[in-house]
This record gives C-alpha cells, sequence and structure tokens, in this order.
C-alpha cells in the first residue's frame, strides 16, 4: 500500500506546510501509530511529495482500517475552531495507492478519495 496526502489551506489559497500528521492502524486494542510526518513546502507527505518523503518505508502495508490525525491546531494557531482533524478510511487492497487530500480553512474543512 502507498499513501499520500496533500493538505491545502483554502482561506490563504496556499499549501499548508509544516502540518504534522499522525497516521495508524485500527487493531483489536483500538488505533496504533504506523508513521508521522510534517508536511513539505508543497502540503504534501507521501508518494508524490516534491522532497520523496514516503513515510510508509519499512511499515506493514496491508489492507485494513487507517486513521489520519492532522494537527491543524498547530498551524491553525491558539484558539483554532479544529484543533485537530481525524479522516478514519479503510483500504482494502494492498497494491493501490491511497490519496487523502484535506482542504482546510478556519471554520472549515473537506477530504476526499483523490488519485
Amino acid at each position: 500500500m502507498s499513501l499520500s496526502t496533500h493538505v491545502l489551506d483554502t482561506a490563504a489559497g496556499r499549501p499548508a506546510q509544516d502540518v504534522f500528521v499522525r497516521l495508524s492502524r485500527r487493531t483489536p486494542r483500538g488505533f496504533v501509530p504506523v508513521a508521522e510526518g510534517r508536511t513539505d513546502g508543497d502540503g504534501r507527505i507521501g508518494t508524490w511529495s516534491p522532497l520523496g518523503r514516503e513515510w510508509l518505508a519499512g511499515a506493514d502495508p496491508r489492507p485494513g482500517t487507517y486513521r489520519l490525525v492532522f494537527d491543524t491546531g498547530a498551524y491553525l494557531g491558539e484558539g483554532a475552531f479544529f484543533p485537530e482533524v481525524s479522516v478514519v478510511f479503510t483500504i482494502r487492497d494492498a497494491g493501490e495507492h491511497c490519496h487523502m487530500p484535506l482542504l482546510l480553512s478556519p471554520f472549515a474543512y473537506s477530504t476526499y478519495r483523490g488519485s
């Protein structure tokens, strides 16, 4: 499995740089951290990052339910309405690439399955 994410600050009209993101996998005991990183200058982590940050290197890629947690509070600043964004999704085929963009503004966010 390969996974990438892209955080865009829609209020500023630019990529959200240096956002901390943690990836966890669901187990019978709850979510267990798998990888973490910070978005690069283009707001990306993963396969398409200009810096080549493939954060799943050395991880055990397998189908399952995963969670991305974005530390949006540190990026948006004190008093952020959404201090954290959590996205839970299921991977059925370990051979596929999954891209999970996050569109962020001070009072709204959205995400979708990218390509």
